[in-house]
């Protein structure tokens, strides 16, 4: 009963995810988006991306609490037709109003994204409690690969709707076709454990997490801020390359000639995009179950560590080279995002989990914001007349990047002192 429910859960949750990799392919759009829709003005266009993962941790805070009164199912097949809703209003935006793609694919599409991406998460933890890292990290590795499944297919569709700067909007009616179909059908494979296997897994549990904290409990906690504020901090090289991996591509095969150079049947720029997204997901999975063996902490410090080192070399790495430095930041970040929900459930339990996350993803929300509008800034200082990114210039926001995860180092040292405290307590 527990393997079969527990499996079904967790194949319906790698579903829904893969779809919610749209989030992850946004520098597809922000050339075209940029071009057409905000007059070249990348801060503009890439306020909706950040608009949307701001509103995710929102919609995951309110789907987390509506979840733990209802179901998991309901508030799933709910938040898939509002991600619905706010892709097909956006195919419907023009110039005219710029500003009602921040409305509808970053407030209402985030709203959706938010009330199936941390309850779907939840559920799936609730089923095996001593395999956090793992089970999240195959969840959330889903949401990574759904990037490299959709950037081919959201490539095509634009073409076939007219190219870069026609084709969006068509493409964003059909996406939300997508989010309709496979979220409403995978909502009514989630199950929470009931009977038997709750009462079992409810033991094993507290084998684990001795004390399952409510949202209001866990807010007293110095822990949780300690939390929210390295997620801030250590998702901002990330996010920077998540935007600009196709732009920053484009100038270095410009700059080496490769213009002709194709892969695995696409141009290399998309490539790009393709490199962040396919090691973004293999990142969450690999590292989700190294920290089941290491701890979560220990994985946390070797993350932020590569998320110092990494962003630097940005403006020193040419030609194809470049496309590993994309993979090791897209590899790194990745694992940020397997380790922060299982680091939520061990400290804070699974009882609430899904509301929980939901409060420590307003930090990933709020930086990954910040993380835009200062790559925004500094792209479009950097925009030569020709309409490519001279990357020296974006160099700064890098650097950024880099000093705010080793003050997450610094934090997560915090957080880990901590828990040494509270242990010696205990035990006088």
């Amino acid at each position: 009963m527990k393997t079969n429910q527990g499996i079904k859960t967790i194949l319906a949750a790698v579903a829904i995810q893969i779809t919610l990799g749209v989030a992850y392919i946004w520098s597809v759009f922000q050339n075209g988006i940029a071009r057409t829709i905000f007059s070249g003005d990348d801060r503009g266009a890439s306020l909706a991306f950040s608009l949307l993962l701001l509103m995710m941790t929102v919609g995951s805070i309110i789907g987390g609490k509506l979840a733990a009164r209802y179901s998991t199912r309901i508030v799933v097949f709910i938040g898939g037709l509002i991600l619905a809703l706010g892709f097909f209003l956006s195919s419907l935006v023009t110039a005219d109003y710029p500003w009602m793609l921040w409305i509808t694919y970053g407030v209402i599409g985030g709203l959706g994204m938010g009330f199936t991406y941390s309850t779907t998460i939840a559920c799936a933890q609730k089923w095996y409690p001593h395999k956090r890292g793992l089970v999240t990290g195959v969840i959330v590795a889903s949401l990574g690969f759904g990037g490299v499944v959709l950037t081919p297919i959201v490539e095509r569709l634009i073409a076939v709707f007219g190219g870069v700067g026609e084709g969006e909007q068509g493409t964003f009616r059909v996406l939300g076709i997508i989010f309709t179909v496979v979220i409403s059908i995978c909502s009514f494979f989630l199950h929470s454990p009931h009977g038997e296997d709750k009462a079992k897994l409810a033991a094993a549990t507290a084998a684990v997490t001795k004390k399952q904290y409510s949202p209001s409990e866990m807010l007293k906690t110095p822990q949780f801020y300690m939390i929210v504020f390295a997620y801030l901090l250590a998702c901002m090289g990330g996010v920077m390359m998540i935007n600009f991996a196709r732009p920053i591509a484009e100038v270095r095969i410009a700059e080496a000639e490769l213009n002709d150079v194709v892969i695995l049947g696409m141009g290399l720029a998309a490539f790009g995009v393709m490199a962040v997204t396919m090691f973004n997901s293999l990142g969450r999975l690999t590292w989700g179950m190294i920290s089941d063996k290491l701890g979560r902490n220990k994985v946390i410090f070797i993350l932020l560590s590569g998320n110092v080192v990494l962003p630097l070399l940005v403006n020193t790495v040419g030609g194809l080279w470049v496309y590993i430095l994309i993979a090791l930041i897209g590899l790194f970040y990745g694992g940020i995002f397997s380790n922060f929900p299982a680091l939520t459930a061990d400290l804070f339990g699974v009882k609430h989990v899904a509301a929980n996350y939901g409060f420590v993803l307003l930090g990933f929300g709020v930086g990954s914001n910040i993380a835009s509008q200062i790559a925004g800034y500094f792209a479009r200082a950097a925009r030569g007349e020709d309409g490519y990114i001279v990357v020296s210039e974006m160099f700064p926001a890098f650097i950024i990047a880099s000093c705010c995860s080793a003050a997450a180092i610094v934090l997560m040292v915090i957080l880990k002192k901590l828990g040494s405290d509270k242990k010696e307590k205990k035990l006088k």
